[in-house]
């Protein structure tokens, strides 16, 4: 029996979540049982109760406001204790076409990939500006080469994971989940794929930023810091390389002015000294390169155990996420 659990984290969608609910798909073919659940990242209005009253049959009540990647973790962990096989996670402002979720599945079901991200016509996208389509697409082309995946539309939310992918993903960005997810899929071997979806009318503006420059921010400073914890070699030994090439070439200037011009009483030693500053930077570097991937290894060590802890329990207790057992509430219809 293959069971799949539609997850919709929420922040005060009393007023779309009904319709987002309505649109899901209520049978799938190759999935037997298909369930819906509400993550409530701390709501003030009625969101649980419409929950509620739509039929969801998982409903977690963080309490406060944690953030989408926390709300993220904590359904995976949820679902997971309640047997699913497949997760899909949509948006709760019925920015994704629900009947898509037939096709956003499908290549898991067919056993071909792990996660499956429903992928937007970015460049066609009838509410994007120019400016954001070019962010997109610039931000989606480094996030490929960061993490040595082919998903054209990196930043969308609606994405589809076995049960196998969603014990071995472990987030620890408090912006969004989006990112680091596809980096840990191109670190660890997983097998992505993308799928090209529908999208409906925009509801309401977005609630992870509020202006380009802070999405700018946001997602800039979220891939630094993934790229950082997940290529740590590489960046550092990145950040060496003008130091390198700056004191190589006050280096050989300093050859070619002793050897090869004529003998003054110059001592070059302002040279000297900057030469030496760069090459000492270019090395700290290097030492901080070989610890990051030490760290690096030992990191994927521990990640490598907790998936084997979660692999060998079909069960995982709500203590073991971030939010206290007290504030899961699974209301089961």
């Amino acid at each position: 029996m293959v069971k799949l659990i539609i997850q919709i984290p929420c922040l005060n969608e009393a007023q779309t979540l009904p319709q987002t609910i309505r649109d899901l798909p209520k049978q799938i073919d190759g999935i037997d049982v298909i369930e819906y659940q509400v993550i409530d990242d701390g709501s003030t209005d009625d969101t649980a109760e419409v929950a509620r009253k739509n039929g969801v049959h998982h409903i977690i009540s963080l309490g406060t406001n944690r953030g989408l990647a926390t709300a993220f973790s904590v359904g995976i962990n949820n679902a997971l204790k309640n047997g699913a096989d497949i997760v899909v996670n949509t948006d709760a402002d019925n920015q994704y076409c629900g009947a898509d979720i037939c096709k956003l599945v499908r290549p898991i079901i067919e056993n071909k990939a792990e996660i499956v991200v429903g992928c937007r016509p970015i460049v066609n996208h009838p509410e994007f500006s120019s400016a954001k389509k070019f962010l997109q697409l610039v931000g989606s082309s480094a996030l490929r080469w960061i993490s040595k995946t082919d998903v054209p539309d990196a930043p969308s939310g609606f994405r589809a994971f076995s049960r196998r992918a969603c014990q071995r993903i472990f987030i620890h960005s408090k912006f969004s989940y989006c990112m680091e997810t596809l980096i840990q899929a191109g670190t660890t071997g997983m097998r992505v794929a993308s799928v090209d979806i529908r999208i409906n009318p925009k509801t309401r503006d977005s609630r992870l930023f509020k202006s380009i420059p802070q999405y700018i921010m946001k997602t800039g400073g979220t891939m630094l810091h993934m790229f950082i914890l997940y290529r740590p070699g590489r960046f550092f030994f990145l950040c060496s390389i003008p130091f390198f090439l700056g004191a190589f070439f006050i280096g050989i200037r300093f050859l070619y002015l002793v050897y090869f011009t004529e003998r003054t009483t110059r001592t070059y030693i302002p040279s000297l000294i900057f030469l030496s500053l760069l090459a000492s930077a270019a090395f700290l570097f290097c030492v901080m390169a070989v610890i990051g991937i030490l760290m690096q290894a030992n990191r994927r060590l521990l990640e490598e155990s907790l998936f084997l802890i979660k692999s060998n329990h079909d069960k995982i207790a709500p203590e073991h996420t971030s939010i206290p057992a007290e504030s899961v509430q699974n209301i089961n219809q």
